[in-house]
């Protein structure tokens, strides 16, 4: 078949696409895998792309396996798939994997480890070529066994206290200091807030560098203005606030540690005729796909979603290509996103 032929009746091969550009299959084959890409001149790669398409190629993936040993496929395991906060990770993750030629199959644990543990079999028995990890917990023995397997792992958003493998997250405590300085600045020292659950290290960092940085600000954290949620969800953040109005305690804002637990604190206050923020300032965390749309749009720290992706999805390809890959703790930089739900305090 000549390079100016049309493909009919059959799928097109790596040959097809060599014939079509005008050169070398195995020319073709470097230059349409990621890692072996720079190998080959820059606009002989663009020729074998236009080709590609042209022809709709798509590569074997079966083939590929049989000769790299590899699956060309990596997991993904997140807590909880409806929360907003994980769909540009996973986006991100995609996008930096698809380039390499690789797939990503996701799972949702509900947070429960032992329907973690059964999917994390399940996709080691369909071998995948690694695991990230987006349901780390403080303590986390499955690491330790995942090591043990030599599988390549990297946790994605939360992290565990003893990591022993590559970890992507947002600056929690940088996060929490733009929060905690914003209201500050607005004139409020009576600031609640809504915790986090212990077990995770996102929930503890957040309310560590809460207390810390109310302390820089020359305020004592009062203890009956903290109250944590059990979960990460808005019915939790509904129940903690309901928990800090019915201690009496005065407080004039709120820093919530997620913003589902923000929306929450919405709810209750709304319950009790407390408005936001006439009544009682409120700064969420994470800046949530629809965190603008909240009554009144959210004020809160927006963490890196996409970039979180795409470096742990670097990281992961980092790993596949040396099991001698450093052991690395990436902390990426938030920002602050002010909107209508703080105000200076009444009085």
């Amino acid at each position: 078949m000549s390079g100016t032929e049309e493909m009919t009746g059959r799928g097109a091969t790596l040959r097809d696409v060599a014939n079509r550009a005008r050169v070398h299959p195995s020319t073709v084959s470097r230059a349409l895998n990621g890692s072996t890409r720079e190998l080959v001149n820059p606009a002989t790669v663009r020729r074998i792309l236009k080709a590609a398409e042209a022809l709709g190629y798509e590569p074997n993936s079966l083939a590929r396996s049989l000769k790299t040993n590899r699956t060309m496929t990596v997991g993904m395991l997140i807590p909880d798939l409806t929360n907003p906060v994980f769909p540009p990770i996973v986006r991100g993750i995609e996008d930096a994997l698809a380039d390499e030629g690789y797939t990503l199959v996701l799972a949702n644990t509900d947070g429960e480890p032992a329907k973690e543990r059964r999917i994390v079999g399940a996709m080691r028995g369909r071998q995948v070529d690694g695991l990230l990890l987006a349901t780390a917990l403080r303590e986390y023995p499955l690491l330790d066994d995942l090591a043990a397997a030599g599988l390549p792992v990297v946790l994605v958003n939360r992290t565990s206290e003893h990591p022993t493998v590559p970890s992507v997250t947002p600056d929690d405590h940088a996060g929490m200091g733009m929060a905690v300085r914003h209201l500050v600045s607005l004139g409020h020292t009576r600031i609640a807030h809504v915790a986090g659950p212990q077990l995770m290290t996102t929930g503890l960092t957040r309310y560590n560098s809460f207390l810390s940085w109310m302390r820089v600000a020359g305020i004592e954290p009062d203890p009956q203005l903290v109250v944590f949620a059990d979960s990460f969800k808005e019915q939790a953040g509904a129940a903690a606030c309901e928990e800090l109005l019915g201690r009496g305690a005065d407080f004039t804002a709120i820093v919530a540690a997620n913003d589902l637990l923000a929306l929450g604190c919405y709810d209750a206050l709304h319950a009790q005729q407390l408005a936001v923020p006439e009544n009682v300032s409120v700064v969420g965390h994470n800046d949530i796909p629809f965190a603008d749309n909240f009554g009144p749009p959210l004020t809160t720290v927006r963490i890196p979603h996409y970039e979180i992706g795409v470096k742990a999805a670097q990281l992961m390809l980092e790993a596949l290509r040396s099991r001698s890959a450093s052991l690395v703790a990436v902390h990426l930089t938030p920002s602050f996103v002010l909107r209508a739900s703080t105000a200076a305090p009444r009085g």
